[in-house]
């Protein structure tokens, strides 16, 4: 029960940050969509591919990711008692799934602060990108959106700490794929329909609904958690 409820809150996350996501990456978006040639810029279907392979390659990193620190979780509760790490990292979750309602809601943005962390390596990383423009090839996007998906971002990273605590490779993944695909709207569709979406998604009832629905899940993570017999 408690890696569904982390994959929906996951895709709750990226579909109803969206807001959010425009402005960390919106501006990537557009570099990238006028790097490409007149003919393509000026078709939406010839354009649509090299979108998709932006996205396909961000998502590829946050799914690495979340293997990576699911492994690292996985391989640290072999070292503790495997109960009380467990309920400690359901715990830890519980409690930043609370932290990620309240910055849907608007209620408080201390996660935002996050973005911080990785900022350095973001510095190290960002000139691969300039070798990677202008993209004239499919593998060309799916390498730039690779390199893409580690722009510091806090609700990723605040995602990342979910798939932490699922101390499972697979689950990490799977939380890290969840959040990746509620994001595909927003950055896919950066035209009218995003417009559309975007004034949707800043709607106070939508915001303070969707927060709450992922506080909710935080705190039967927590409940959940807690009611585990450790002896």
């Amino acid at each position: 029960m408690a890696i569904e409820g982390m994959l929906i809150a996951a895709f709750i996350v990226g579909l109803l940050g969206g807001v959010h996501c425009l402005g960390m990456c919106g501006g990537v978006v557009g570099t990238l969509t006028f790097s490409l040639s007149p003919q393509h810029q000026l078709s939406q279907w010839r354009m649509l591919p090299y979108q998709f392979a932006y996205n396909l390659g961000r998502i590829s990193s946050y799914v690495i990711i979340g293997a990576l620190i699911g492994l690292l979780a996985a391989s640290l509760s072999t070292l503790v008692p495997f109960l009380p790490f467990q309920q400690a990292l359901q715990v830890f979750a519980g409690l930043f799934m609370i932290a990620l309602g309240l910055y849907l809601g608007g209620w408080w943005l201390g996660v935002a602060a996050v973005e911080r962390v990785g900022a350095g390596l973001w510095r190290r990383l960002q000139p691969f990108t300039q070798k990677l423009t202008p993209v004239r090839t499919l593998p060309q996007a799916w390498l730039y959106g690779l390199v893409w998906g580690w722009l510091p971002c806090g609700l990723v990273y605040s995602v990342l700490i979910m798939a932490f605590s699922a101390a499972s490779m697979t689950q990490g993944a799977l939380v890290m794929l969840a959040f990746g695909l509620g994001t595909l709207p927003n950055l896919m569709l950066m035209g009218v329909f995003a417009f559309y979406f975007t004034r949707w998604a800043r709607l106070t009832w939508v915001k303070r609904s969707a927060g709450a629905t992922v506080i909710a899940m935080g705190v039967w993570q927590i409940y959940q958690a807690l009611s585990i017999n450790i002896h």
